[in-house]
Formats: structure tokens, C-alpha cells, sequence
């Protein structure tokens, strides 16, 4: 299914400084935001699903496609349009068995070893990261780099969707370097206006 996954982001609570998520997210897709991720790595499961309810309700009146982190269970709970799997998380096999093709997978990406045997799923897009240095996700491997994005791009079948420290200073030279995508979190949930930094990227983006 065609998506764009240009200006992608992955919510997290803690980093919208005492501000409603709800708030960003409506802030964010009414900006320009064409995906967003719901990212809830400690909320107990009735409570993530009534987030995922509420989140669903913006997304959706804005056409944005939303996915569940790593959730199977809440994804098929709230009908979201998809999903985005770790390493360690459920298997892309198992999930795309209870989701079915209607729905969107995507899968991190953290090593050469794991790019090279992602080439045999038919997953929607890979987010490979960190691109660069970040404090927003510790359990990653080294950083790629522009070199290493340029180089998972030549090589890679899938969509890539990059992430990890980028900001509106090096967005266009990630999407330059064969980014189909951005994904921020802090860039966008600790900015002071949400709907300023989505346009500061967009405009970065659309210049690479």
C-alpha cells in the first residue's frame, strides 16, 4: 500500500514536558505529520488501549495513518492501521499473520546483520537507526551515519525511514542520503510550538 512516511513521528510522553500528548499529536497531524507512532513502553494494557482510542480519533480525522509500538495485541484492540516491531519484539511473521497484508509492519533495524535479513520480508518499511547519536533510545547498536544510511539505501529493498538525532539542521542531508523518511520524537514532543518544528522539518525535507 502506498504510504508516505516523509514526516514520521513516534510519540513518547515523557518528552512533551508536562503537555497533554493529545494535544501534540492533534498539533503535529494538523502541521503536516503523515505518520504517527504511539510509543508506550510502561502503560498497563486498558490504559494504552484507551490512548490508542484517542489517538486513533485525530489520526484519523486528519487521514494519518497511525501504529502501535511493538503492541500487537493494542494495535488489533483500537483497528490501527499498523504496527512497528523491534528486534525483540513478536516475530514480523507472526505479526503479519494476525494483522493480515491490509495492514502496515514496520521493523527496526539496528545492525548490517539485521538489514541483510530483512531483505526477505515483505515488511512496509524498515526504521533504521540511530542515524545519529540520541538520548531517546538507549538499546541500539552504533550509529549508522550518513555513510552507513547511504549504504543501507543502495542495498535495501524496503522503504527506510530514518531516526535517532535528527534534527531540522541535518533532516535534508538525511533525506539526501536516502531517507524515504524521518522519524522524530524529541524534535517534535519537547519542542515549544509542535506545529512550528513540523514545518521547520517539512521545509528541510522538502529542500534535500
Amino acid at each position: 500500500m502506498p504510504i508516505d512516511l516523509s514526516m514520521y513521528l513516534v510519540t513518547d510522553r515523557p518528552l512533551c514536558l508536562g503537555r497533554d500528548l493529545l494535544d501534540i499529536v492533534r498539533e503535529a497531524v494538523q502541521a503536516g505529520v503523515t505518520m504517527v507512532q504511539l510509543r508506550e513502553k510502561k502503560t498497563p494494557t486498558r490504559e494504552f488501549v484507551a490512548l490508542g482510542h484517542a489517538i486513533k480519533a485525530i489520526t484519523k480525522a486528519h487521514n494519518v495513518p497511525l501504529l502501535i509500538n511493538d503492541r500487537v495485541d493494542v494495535a488489533l484492540a483500537i483497528d490501527a492501521d499498523g504496527v512497528h516491531i523491534g528486534q525483540n519484539d513478536m516475530s514480523y511473521a507472526d505479526a503479519r499473520r494476525l494483522l493480515g497484508y491490509d495492514k502496515i509492519i514496520g521493523l527496526s533495524i539496528d545492525t548490517q546483520e539485521q538489514l541483510h535479513e530483512a531483505q526477505s520480508l515483505d515488511v512496509n518499511y524498515l526504521g533504521l537507526g540511530p542515524i545519529f547519536p540520541t538520548t531517546t533510545k538507549t538499546d541500539t547498536s552504533a550509529e549508522w551515519g550518513i555513510q552507513g544510511l547511504r549504504q543501507a539505501h543502495n542495498f535495501s529493498c524496503h522503504p527506510l525511514v530514518a531516526i535517532g538525532g535528527i534534527t531540522t539542521n541535518n533532516a535534508a542531508m538525511v533525506m539526501a542520503s536516502g531517507a524515504d523518511g524521518i522519524a522524530v520524537v524529541s524534535a517534535i514532543c519537547s519542542a515549544p510550538s509542535p506545529s512550528q518544528a513540523v514545518a521547520a522539518l517539512q521545509k528541510a525535507v522538502q529542500t534535500s
